[in-house]
C-alpha cells in the first residue's frame, strides 16, 4: 500500500509540472507575440506618420495670408537649348608680355600684381653697361657724321666747279653714307628704348630706363625681382585689358548644326551668383579632335563682378523655341542641388496639404521656368504657382520639430 501511494503522489506531482510548464510556455509565447504585435503596430504607426510628414500642412489662415495661388501646370512656349561649358577669354590684342628689348638687370620694380596700369605707364627700371655704352657709340658716331657731312658738302662743291677730284668725292661720299647708316640704326635702337637722341647729341647719358606698358589694363604678373639679369627674350610683366572679355564655349560635334551667330546663351561663373547673358558673334572654323568640337565666341552683355581670363564658365545656347512644362518663377525651389515643385490638396475647409515634387528646372524666361519632371504628373494635379521658399522652410522646420 505504501508503495502504491508514493507511486500516485509522484505522479501527481509529474502532472502539476508538465502543466506547469505548459503554462510559462504559453506564456511566453503570449508575451512574445504581444511584443511582435507591438512591433509591428510601431513599424506601422512609424511608416503611417513618415507618409503623414512627407507634405506640411498650412491653415486657411496661413494660406491667405501667404496668398498662395494654386493651379495645373500649364504648357508654353519654352526656349530648347545646346548645354556647353568653356571659359573667359580676351582677344588677342588685349594681352601685352612685356620684354626688356635689350640685355640688362632690373634696378627697380614700380607695380605688382593686380595693379591698374595706363599705356606707357613705368612698369620697371632697368640699367647695364651695354646702355651707356650704347649712348655712348651714338654720341661719337653722330659727330662724326657731321664732320663727314661737312667733307662731302665741300668735296661735292669743288668736283663742281672743276677743281676737285672725282675720286675723292666718292670715298668721302661712300663714308658720310654709312657713317649716316649707322647713325640711324643706333637712333633707332635708343627710340626703342626710350632714349631720346637729342639728349645723347648734347652729352647727357642716362644710367637707366623705364620699362613701359604697352597697353593699358592691369597687370597680371609680375616676373622678375630687383637685381636680376634679363635677356631680351625674358618675360617681365603680362598686362591683360579686361574691357573685351569674353565667353568662350566648346560646341560638341552632334550640336554644331544648331549653333550660329546672333543664338543667345545664358550662362554662370562660379564666382558671380546671378545669370549672365551673351551673344554669339563668331562661330569657330576649326574642328578640334580631342574633344570634338568647335570653338564659339560670345559677347557679354550684362558683365557683372570680376570677370578674368580663364575663368570655367557653364551655360546654354538658345536655339530654338517649343511647347513644354513651365511655371512662374517662384513656384520652384532649389535645395540641396535638387529642384523642387510642391503639389497642393485641400485636404479640409481650414487646410492644406504640400507636397514636395522633385523636377529638372530648365531655363528662366519672363518670369517662367521650364520643368521636367522625373516622374509622370497627372494633368488634374494640382501645383503651388508662388511661395515656394515659403512651404520649403515651413516644411523644414516641421521635420527638425518631428526630429526633436
Amino acid at each position: 500500500m505504501k508503495t502504491i501511494y508514493i507511486n500516485k503522489l509522484f505522479a501527481v506531482f509529474f502532472l502539476f509540472g508538465l502543466i506547469a510548464c505548459g503554462s510559462s510556455e504559453n506564456q511566453e509565447n503570449n508575451h512574445g507575440h504581444d511584443h511582435d504585435g507591438e512591433e509591428s503596430h510601431g513599424e506601422m504607426a512609424e511608416k503611417k506618420n513618415h507618409e503623414e510628414d512627407k507634405g506640411v500642412h498650412f491653415s486657411i489662415t496661413q494660406f491667405n495670408a501667404l496668398e498662395i495661388k494654386i493651379d495645373t501646370i500649364p504648357q508654353r512656349s519654352v526656349a530648347a537649348y545646346v548645354e556647353t561649358n568653356g571659359q573667359l577669354e580676351v582677344p588677342p590684342q588685349n594681352e601685352a608680355s612685356v620684354t626688356a628689348i635689350i640685355g640688362a638687370n632690373i634696378s627697380s620694380i614700380k607695380v605688382i600684381e593686380g595693379d591698374k596700369v595706363e599705356k606707357g605707364q613705368v612698369l620697371a627700371y632697368i640699367n647695364h653697361p651695354e646702355l651707356i655704352q650704347l649712348q655712348s657709340n651714338y654720341n661719337s658716331n653722330w659727330n662724326e657724321l657731321q664732320y663727314l657731312e661737312l667733307e662731302f658738302n665741300r668735296q661735292q662743291k669743288l668736283y663742281d666747279e672743276k677743281v676737285g677730284s672725282g675720286k675723292e668725292l666718292q670715298r668721302i661720299k661712300s663714308d658720310y653714307q654709312s657713317k649716316k647708316s649707322l647713325v640711324n640704326g643706333l637712333a633707332a635702337q635708343l627710340k626703342l628704348l626710350g632714349i631720346s637722341t637729342t639728349s645723347v647729341k648734347n652729352g647727357k647719358i642716362i644710367e637707366q630706363i623705364a620699362v613701359r606698358s604697352p597697353i593699358e589694363g592691369y597687370v597680371r604678373l609680375v616676373e622678375i625681382k630687383t637685381g636680376q639679369y634679363v635677356t631680351p627674350q625674358t618675360e617681365l610683366f603680362e598686362i591683360v585689358n579686361l574691357e573685351h572679355i569674353h565667353a568662350d564655349f566648346m560646341v560638341f560635334e552632334k550640336d554644331i548644326a544648331k549653333v550660329q551667330e546672333g543664338q543667345k546663351i545664358r550662362f554662370k561663373v562660379e564666382s558671380i551668383e546671378k545669370e549672365l547673358n551673351a551673344s554669339v558673334y563668331s562661330v569657330g572654323k576649326n574642328f578640334e579632335q580631342n574633344p570634338k568640337a568647335i570653338h564659339i565666341h560670345a559677347e557679354i552683355e550684362n558683365k557683372s563682378g570680376l570677370l578674368l581670363p580663364g575663368m570655367y564658365v557653364r551655360g546654354k545656347i538658345l536655339t530654338a523655341d517649343s511647347m513644354g512644362m513651365a511655371l512662374p518663377e517662384a513656384a520652384v525651389i532649389r535645395d540641396n542641388g535638387k529642384d523642387y515643385i510642391f503639389s497642393a490638396k485641400k485636404e479640409s475647409e481650414d487646410e492644406w496639404e504640400f507636397t514636395p515634387i522633385e523636377v529638372i528646372a530648365g531655363l528662366t524666361s519672363d518670369g517662367w521656368t521650364e520643368i521636367k519632371p522625373l516622374e509622370v504628373i497627372p494633368k488634374s494635379t494640382k501645383v503651388a504657382w508662388n511661395n515656394a521658399y515659403y512651404i520649403l522652410a515651413e516644411m523644414q522646420k516641421g521635420e527638425a520639430e518631428h526630429s526633436h
